[in-house]
């Protein structure tokens, strides 16, 4: 009769170590896996993020490569101006003989063409801090062929989430002036 009983089951301390052990395991397995969805989320935000600012650079930099006539800072847009320390507004001549501006309003880098509204370019979980950009060989007195840099700085999320950047991109003009 004893030795039915051992041969019978399990005894308490037995059951109460075995659900020890499974309850720590599904802990620990929970957290690692809450953490790997957290990060997963985090990253699709991120690359949304820089699909947007790819894009509005892209945009930028494609009309640019074929405009003339820079004009970086202050005073009249249709007047071809150097920038070498740098500025928040950009303006010059499309290749359609267009006016195109481009600068930064609060968080937002906007366009307007033309004499038109300004449009935002930049999604709303996109955050641009400072645009800067550095004309050189805009002006009509040297023989450089006209460049612009391009510098964003800005931050996507807030709290625990948020993620910093800093692009920089260099547009040369394709056309030659005449």
């Amino acid at each position: 009769m004893k030795k039915r009983n051992l041969e019978s089951g399990f005894t308490l301390i037995e059951l109460m170590t075995a659900l020890s052990i499974f309850t720590v395991i599904m802990t620990v397995s929970m957290g690692s896996i809450l953490g790997i969805f957290d990060a997963n989320r985090k990253s699709r935000s991120q690359r949304s993020v820089m699909t947007n600012l790819n894009l509005v650079l892209e945009s930028m930099s494609k009309e640019m490569r074929y405009g003339r006539n820079y004009h970086c800072g202050s005073g009249s847009i249709e007047i071809p101006q150097n920038c070498a320390s740098g500025g928040s507004l950009i303006g010059f001549i499309s290749s359609e003989n267009e006016q195109y501006i481009y600068r930064l309003n609060g968080t937002a880098i906007e366009r307007k063409v033309a004499g038109g509204n300004y449009i935002v370019l930049t999604s709303p979980e996109v955050f641009i801090d400072d645009l800067i950009f550095y004309t050189l060989g805009a002006g009509t007195d040297n023989t450089l062929q006209p460049k612009v840099i391009i510098k964003v700085k800005g931050h996507a999320g807030s709290g625990d989430d948020r993620s910093d950047f800093v692009l920089q991109t260099l547009v040369s003009q394709r056309t030659l002036e005449e």
